[in-house]
């Protein structure tokens, strides 16, 4: 036997008929925004990951060097790669561009609660504008594809922020402040002691009490009381641009699902203004179960046209996780339209029957194993098949089949020239 690898998941029929009703759902959501689907590879140059963060994270790559010589890895999140694909062919795009994807992605760290080392998300990203509106198109799309799962208000939050407010009051203490380092350690502290947090953003540049002052201000999310506390034209724009996008916000259904909270910064260097995270209301799922931002420099970072550019990425472990807790994931089970289940020589009968079904659309399993006619109906039993269209010896000498519910075992011969006939899914109600 072997073992399957540590952090990578098997997904069976159950579970994976429950993650692509989830996937659907979700993507169809992005379709109504005018979102288009594009396809990523797997692997990558690892270059694209360690010109911007140095050597040292490929520690936490999946990276080797392929036959050719090439440092290359498989792709630990999908904003270098649109930001490539974006530089590749930005004069020919018509803007804004608006892509979605749902795949897997790669990194080797610590396995957790809604993290593995290969995991699956669904990025959204809009790429060409710097509008408010922009930003809050994201946020309604996210809102959009959780409510449209079943969930409500009463089982997520979107905790908002921006990069520049954080930037702006870090810049009142001294210029000498590693600005990133700091916004690093806001992003780190809900996970830590306050005293951690505290020597954190020390080490970032404050003193301790400034760090005790800094950390009650942004707590408090009062934006009026950090302007006043700043009172520069940085920490001013950003409000504003802030309040704009919950105006927009507001105007597109999402605003209700939103809360602001300077506390949410977002720890990568590439996140630029707007930034958020989804939470468990309830608390009772560790980690944020997406996030998402504006990051407006990374395409000129990639060679290309300074381009605006904001996106979010569902994680589809966490996900799930908050669906279940809220009882709104879907029932891990397979499920089958029809069974044709035949007895004696009735096969040619058998697959006409079937192949009509399917041209109808349908979910049609027969027999292919040479089973008995109580082991085929115990198999349409465990495929929790609707409907038996039983094809025997007997019923065809008579020119008839007879159709079957599984749920209530009422049953009825019907001409089998009459099978399927006029209805687009005939059941034992339509036809008894």
């Amino acid at each position: 036997m072997y073992d399957r690898i540590k952090g990578f998941r098997d997904f069976y029929p159950g579970e994976m008929a429950a993650r692509r009703e989830t996937i659907d759902t979700i993507e169809e959501a992005a379709r109504r925004y005018g979102f288009r689907e594009i396809g990523t590879p797997a692997l990558e140059r690892a270059e694209l990951w360690t010109d911007k963060s140095g050597d040292e994270i490929v520690d936490e790559l999946y990276a080797f060097e392929d036959q050719g010589g090439r440092h290359v890895t498989l792709t630990p999140e999908l904003t270098p790669t649109v930001a490539r694909m974006v530089v590749a062919k930005q004069q020919e795009l018509s803007k804004p561009i608006k892509w979605f994807s749902t795949r897997p992605f790669w990194r080797y760290e610590q396995v957790q609660q809604g993290r593995q080392r290969e995991f699956y998300q669904t990025n959204v990203d809009i790429f060409g504008s710097s509008e408010p509106e922009a930003d809050a198109e994201i946020l309604a799309w996210a809102a959009d594809a959780l409510t449209s799962l079943g969930l409500t208000g009463e089982h997520f939050e979107f905790r908002i922020s921006h990069r520049d407010i954080l930037g702006g009051v870090l810049e009142t203490y001294d210029a000498d402040v590693a600005i990133d380092d700091a916004i690093r350690a806001v992003d780190k502290s809900g996970k830590i002691t306050t005293a951690e947090y505290h020597d954190l953003l020390v080490e970032a540049g404050l003193t301790y009490d400034q760090a005790a002052e800094f950390d009650d201000l942004i707590a408090s999310g009062d934006l009026e009381d950090v302007k006043a506390f700043a009172d520069t034209e940085r920490v001013d724009d950003a409000v504003s641009n802030l309040q704009n996008v919950l105006e927009a916000a507001e105007d597109f259904g999402a605003r209700e699902y939103c809360t602001v909270s300077l506390e949410t910064a977002r720890g990568l260097d590439y996140y630029t203004g707007v930034v958020f995270e989804c939470f468990d209301s309830a608390g009772e799922v560790s980690r944020s179960i997406f996030g998402g931002g504006r990051y407006d420099d990374l395409i000129e970072s990639f060679g290309g046209q300074p381009t605006p550019a904001v996106g979010v990425a569902p994680g589809h472990a966490t996900l799930s996780l908050l669906c279940q807790r809220a009882g709104v994931w879907p029932a891990e089970e397979v499920t089958t339209d029809y069974y044709v289940l035949q007895v004696g020589d009735t096969r040619p009968e058998a697959a006409r029957i079937a192949r009509d079904l399917r041209e109808r659309g349908h979910v049609v399993e027969t027999d292919i194993a040479g089973r008995s006619f109580g082991s085929q109906l115990n198999y349409a039993d465990s495929i929790n098949a609707e409907t038996v269209v039983i094809a025997g010896e007997q019923d065809l000498e008579n020119d008839e089949v007879t159709i079957k519910d599984m749920d209530s075992g009422e049953q009825t011969q019907v001409p089998v020239d009459e099978f399927p006939g006029e209805h687009d899914r005939p059941t034992f109600e339509d036809v008894s």
